[in-house]
């Protein structure tokens, strides 16, 4: 969600809904049938299945600019989603999509660790500067 001032009015706006709400379903999905304890990898050739079946534009792991950095997938040019599979996410964890979201000039990225029990992920924002 954006907040945006205009004239002193302030206005929420969220992301990319309907583009979010099919990503996340997949995640559940891909949690669902893998569970908790597989790798990042197979929950990535998962997703890129069922992004694939869902006629969803992709690109997985592209690298951002000179920088040496690969993201695990942009969703339809516009959400980065980034996969863990980690005990606890971490400062670092959010700071690195933070960073990948300004190299892209991005707005939305979801951060999802599949360690958890439950899949939540994380709508993270790119700091306007």
């Amino acid at each position: 969600m954006i907040r945006m001032t205009t004239n002193n009015k302030v206005s929420e706006k969220v992301l990319h809904p309907e583009l979010s709400y099919k990503i996340t379903g997949i995640l559940f999905d891909v949690h669902n049938e893998l569970g908790p304890y597989a790798r990042e990898k197979q929950y990535g050739d998962l997703i890129e299945e069922k992004l694939k079946e869902s006629k969803i534009f992709y690109e997985r792991e592209p690298s951002i600019g000179d920088s040496g950095n690969i993201l695990d997938f942009i969703v339809d040019k516009k959400i980065i989603l980034e996969l863990k599979a980690v005990r606890i996410l971490t400062r670092e964890h959010y700071r690195q999509i933070q960073n990948y979201l300004q190299h892209t000039k991005l707005d939305l990225g979801l951060l999802v660790n599949f360690r958890n029990k439950y899949v939540k992920p994380s709508r993270i924002i790119r700091i306007h500067s």
